[in-house]
């Protein structure tokens, strides 16, 4: 098992957690909120540009480990609000361009630095 921890193009963890764990074939990415790496917090303050931030750090993330978009099996997508979905969808469908890795879609009561998405993903390493 390797721990993933410092990709400067992907926001620190806001926890005591790595970036990402690489084992058995498989990178297990932890989940991203729409931090700008470059400002250090979250600068847009709606659902979409939040989105767009998340899968900016989450393609950054898997090109540090050589991997696109198109290595991820499976996402889960956490939404503040289950209205955003029909936001959230059409960006997260154009940042995969055609790949339909495995997804969950799930409400919660909120997530951290009160972000409205957050995005986590498992990709095949080969």
């Amino acid at each position: 098992m390797e721990l993933i921890n410092n990709t400067p193009q992907v926001p620190a963890a806001v926890g005591p957690y790595s970036q990402a764990v690489k084992h058995g074939g498989l990178l297990f990415c932890s989940g991203q909120i729409p931090i700008d790496p470059a400002a250090g917090k979250i600068v847009a303050t709606d659902v979409e540009g939040q989105t767009t931030q998340v899968l900016a750090n989450i393609r950054a993330l898997l090109e540090a480990q050589g991997l696109t978009l198109s290595s991820v099996i499976k996402a889960t997508v956490f939404l503040q609000s289950m209205a955003d979905f029909p936001k959230v969808n059409p960006l997260y469908e154009a940042a995969f361009a055609g790949h339909k890795p495995a997804r969950s879609t799930v409400a919660v009561a909120g997530l951290p630095l009160g972000a409205l998405v957050e995005i986590e993903v498992i990709a095949a390493l080969s």
